[in-house]
């Protein structure tokens, strides 16, 4: 069990990670810096992916990496619209709420609709990772 635990553990942090770098390579304040940030939320969200994945690779991982990367984006957008509707009804606002609030693409302020391409690559550098966890 406790190697369940090390693993959804380091997906999590890879999951971190992964934001910080997006977050500070697509800012909006153009900082030379790269700047990136996540919020504390994120850490037990991103834990998810590993069980998820768990769930997932023996039904999808045979299909063709752009449809395991279409499923894997539409998924997680259902996901981050579930888990911003319950941080919303437990602390009254998602975290990433006010960054997505005006947003063209926006639904509900809680999930980017233009994000799905960044969203498809990602779940393929997850996945990645969960197979080289996993072993």
């Amino acid at each position: 069990m406790l190697i369940h635990l090390e693993r959804t553990l380091l997906l999590a942090c890879v999951g971190v990670a992964a934001e910080v770098v997006f977050t500070a390579v697509l800012s909006e304040k153009r900082d030379r810096r790269l700047l990136g940030y996540s919020y504390v939320w994120m850490f037990t969200i991103y834990a998810l992916l590993y069980p998820g994945f768990r769930l997932l690779a023996p039904v999808m991982g045979g299909w063709a990496w752009p449809l395991r990367a279409a499923a894997y984006a539409a998924l997680i957008m259902v996901f981050e619209m579930l888990t911003g509707l319950a941080l919303r009804a437990a602390v009254g606002e998602a975290p990433w709420e006010s960054e997505y609030r005006g947003k063209r693409w926006a639904v509900l302020d809680l999930v980017r609709l233009d994000f799905f391409p960044a969203w498809a690559l990602g779940s393929l550098v997850f996945e990645r990772a969960y197979r080289l966890i996993a072993g």
